[in-house]
């Protein structure tokens, strides 16, 4: 570098936090019908194909769904869920305090895995025609 001239250096940012996604990994061990799928600048673990928690930057994001959602509140270091600055009855935000450890993150991940199985399926959408 020459002298007199500053030295830029771009540090990524972590879109989310990796390590809570291996503890909701753990925290769902070999349950079935799990998947992950990059969504809201985030993770989110779908169940059967219904989104049921996820990792958004450093929180844990759980659906929970709108009958569990005051009592889902009155937990410590859990919060509404003001995706794009909207809250969103159902969903919850449970702060880096309240998952440290793959035990607590599993009672979060089994309430959501437990919401979503009562959820009817998805309709199945139809098969897109290639364009020519």
């Amino acid at each position: 570098m020459r002298p007199g001239t500053k030295q830029l250096c771009y540090v990524p940012q972590m879109a989310y936090d990796e390590s809570l996604a291996q503890r909701i990994r753990e925290a769902l061990g070999t349950r079935r019908g799990v998947i992950e799928k990059k969504m809201f600048g985030g993770i989110a673990f779908m169940v059967d194909d219904k989104m049921a928690c996820g990792v958004i930057k450093d929180d844990l994001m759980v659906r929970v769904g709108p009958e569990a959602h005051a009592a889902a509140l009155s937990k410590p270091h859990v919060r509404p869920m003001d995706f794009a600055g909207r809250p969103m009855k159902g969903y919850v935000y449970v702060g880096p305090a309240g998952c440290r450890t793959v035990s607590a993150v599993k009672v979060w991940a089994e309430r959501g895995a437990a919401h979503v199985a009562t959820l009817p399926d998805k309709p199945k959408r139809p098969a897109r025609k290639k364009a020519r």
